[in-house]
């Protein structure tokens, strides 16, 4: 499929694709397959069942990579994508993923994405998610990822959710199962304005010894947006977590941070972190002694904050 000029910009947001990848990908526009290519150790193949992918990734895959973006750019079109990875034994890879909606019309774009990750002993993945909306339609652009991550002993997985610019609502859903000696990081990054709504919700079980987690969430709300950063984290083994939520609010924004602990074995080392506040007086006075006006300085901090 031939891609329009604000599809290729909707790709470059979300995925920095410039051209085709190198390597294995699959691109879908508007609920249509616009692309695949599969490797000698990377196999895409479309379910039968439902809309999505299965992608099997060969044991001891080194330095390889996996793009699957997503573009709407079709006012009224929703959609429900499955999308399961299975990561051999061994392997170190990077999947790049991520859904840009451009709504230029009166009814609401949606795309729904559960992808399921089965991570071998040993392997290591590097999963990042962007999201993104533009269009100057009344419809709304609506985003829902639904994640879920089964590790087995000694993996590690590295996950980037961001969401920056022009979602209108989002329900992200991420729970982990770790076994033994398994490691995730998560590393959210997130922006509203406007009367946008975002929900993320984390639940991560980690049920062998040596097991961690480490959940961090950076966010700003300005305007009257609304964010609920809800993450929990349940020791059933020695182990260690930490989950963080670190805010900035303006404007008429709204923030509900709610982290939760639960340990059920006697060597579970939980921690958790909230902290909500405004951008404080004395950053902003600095900048602006050095000639950055009020906005401009706001924007730096922002920035800075969100990196």
């Amino acid at each position: 499929m031939k891609l329009d000029e604000i599809q290729k910009r909707l790709l470059r947001e979300i995925a920095d694709l410039h051209t085709v990848p190198e390597g294995a990908y699959n691109i879908r526009s508007n609920s249509q397959m616009a692309g695949r290519q599969s490797t000698a150790n990377i196999e895409i193949t479309s379910k039968t069942d439902v809309s999505g992918m299965d992608i099997r990734i060969k044991p001891f895959t080194k330095n390889e990579s996996v793009h699957i973006p997503v573009v709407l750019t079709q006012t009224g079109l929703k959609e429900v994508v499955y999308n399961d990875f299975f990561i051999g034994e061994g392997a170190d890879v990077l999947i790049v993923a991520g859904c840009g909606i451009d709504n230029c019309g009166s009814q609401d774009a949606q795309h729904d994405g559960v992808h399921r990750f089965f991570v071998g002993k040993n392997a290591h993945i590097k999963y990042v998610e962007k999201h993104y909306g533009s269009g100057d339609g009344q419809g709304k652009r609506i985003l829902n990822p639904g994640t879920e991550v089964y590790q087995e002993e000694g993996s590690f997985v590295e996950m980037e959710m961001v969401q920056i610019k022009g979602v209108d609502d989002t329900v992200r859903t991420t729970t982990a199962e770790l076994k033994a000696e398994a490691k995730l990081v998560v590393r959210e990054r997130l922006m509203t304005h406007a009367e946008q709504h975002a929900v993320s919700t984390y639940v991560v079980n980690l049920n062998g010894a040596g097991a961690s987690a480490d959940v961090v969430s950076r966010s700003v709300a300005r305007d009257s947006s609304f964010q609920k950063f809800d993450a929990k984290i349940v020791g059933n083994a020695p182990c260690q977590g930490h989950t963080e939520c670190d805010s900035i609010i303006m404007d008429n924004g709204r923030i509900l941070a709610v982290p939760g602990l639960e340990a059920n074995d006697l060597d579970a080392a939980l921690v958790h972190e909230a902290a909500i506040g405004k951008i404080a007086g004395d950053q902003l006075i600095k900048l602006m002694t050095l000639g950055l006006t009020e906005q401009e300085a706001e924007e730096q901090i922002i920035n800075g904050f969100l990196q």
